[in-house]
């Protein structure tokens, strides 16, 4: 009898430790305390780099290549040379046309200083005869007329001498004119034909040089040799590109951002890109004001400088751009979040009693490991961040140290 009785005893003890330590057993769990805090409101999005500026050279002659001066992947400043092409031809005829041009100018020169013509001379020459026989006339005239005045002499020599002296203005008169028509029509005529002349062949040098300059091929900016088109010996012409230059020291992201997110963009607002090749600080230069109807995005652009061109064109980077801010907002640990059951998300609250409460909540911006809570807890509640994943509603937790 004894012995049934220890045997019912080890097995009602036996039975009920499972079921008290399954009732005792909690969930080990790390929390975190719901802060108030500034939050940033950072939109970020993928984007594409693309080079700020950027030349294609196209030659303006069409003349084969007599020789490279940089190959790809060269570093070039703005301004060196690049390229020559055979222009033998060229240089020839703007040698002919300076020659030429000289030649004018030496013409103009001899215009200007050289000796009146005969009929001119000889214009001046009556004119200056005029001038004396006028003066003459007139002296005898008021000689005359003053001897009158004493009785001295006849009226009719009086008379004879003003009518003389009145010829004498008249031959004046006449030589003044004709000096003057020789002058203004004969010498200025030939001076502006001179001009003329030298002009157009100061024209015409001009362009032959110029054309002749484009036989050395420069680069308009400062960059990278991105392509080099044609070969030594191969024709360069104005339908094909002879170089493409790149500056690589500033790079542009381009990214395609949604239209409730890039309504909060702005011009100038500080914005980060980073890639394969590091992280930069840049500034958003661009916010397209149309809407892609096909994506319902918005084209933002991100420029930075790209030191030690660790940033390569044409690869897949990040753009996170600061918004604006939030002051006194109630935040959580990303990692506390989880997706409800019954859609939304949801955080586990650790309650003073040692139980874990399902909490559904409203979230607002993300600000790095952040993120805003617009409802459902409070500051200095306790959110599990760690072992939250299937925990029941009311279950047992025990908060790690």
């Amino acid at each position: 009898m004894k012995i049934w009785v220890c045997l019912f005893l080890v097995l009602a003890g036996c039975a009920r430790q499972p079921k008290e330590a399954a009732e005792e057993a909690a969930t080990p769990v790390e929390v975190a305390t719901v802060t108030r805090g500034t939050m940033q409101d950072v939109v970020s999005a993928q984007a594409v780099l693309y080079p700020v500026n950027e030349a294609t050279i196209v030659p303006k002659i069409s003349a084969p290549v007599k020789r490279f001066l940089a190959q790809r992947g060269d570093h070039v400043r703005q301004g060196q040379l690049l390229a020559v092409l055979e222009d033998g031809d060229l240089r020839a005829n703007a040698l002919e046309s300076r020659e030429l041009y000289s030649q004018a100018q030496a013409n103009l020169e001899n215009v200007r200083a050289a000796t009146l013509p005969d009929d001119l001379t000889k214009a001046r020459s009556d004119l200056a005869s005029a001038r004396e026989g006028l003066e003459a006339a007139r002296t005898l005239y008021q000689n005359r007329a003053a001897l009158f005045k004493e009785g001295a002499l006849a009226q009719k020599l009086v008379d004879d001498a003003k009518v003389q002296m009145a010829q004498a203005q008249s031959q004046f008169d006449v030589a003044k004119e004709h000096l003057a028509s020789l002058e203004n029509a004969g010498q200025t005529a030939q001076l502006k034909s001179s001009e003329a002349q030298a002009n157009a062949a100061k024209a015409h040098y001009e362009s032959s040089a110029a054309q002749s300059s484009y036989g050395e091929v420069r680069s308009p900016i400062s960059g990278v040799v991105a392509d080099r088109g044609v070969h030594v010996g191969d024709v360069a012409g104005s339908g094909a590109a002879l170089f493409s230059i790149v500056d690589i020291s500033r790079v542009v992201a381009r990214a395609n951002v949604p239209v409730n997110e890039a309504a909060m963009l702005r011009r100038g607002q500080s914005a980060v890109i980073k890639g394969a090749g590091g992280e930069v600080a840049g500034k958003v230069t661009v916010v397209s004001p149309a809407v892609d109807a096909n994506t319902t995005t918005v084209q933002v652009w991100v420029e930075a400088a790209n030191r030690d061109e660790a940033l390569k064109l044409g690869s897949t980077v990040t753009v996170s751009i600061r918004a604006g801010h939030v002051d006194d907002a109630v935040m959580v640990p990303v990692s506390a979040l989880l997706a409800s059951d019954e859609g939304g998300e949801k955080v586990m609250v650790a309650a003073a009693d040692g139980t874990a409460q399902e909490r559904k909540v409203e979230t607002g911006i993300r600000d790095g490991d952040n993120v805003q809570i617009l409802s459902g807890v409070k500051a200095g509640e306790k959110v599990i961040v760690r072992g939250g994943l299937g925990l029941d509603d009311k279950a047992k937790i025990e908060i790690g140290k």
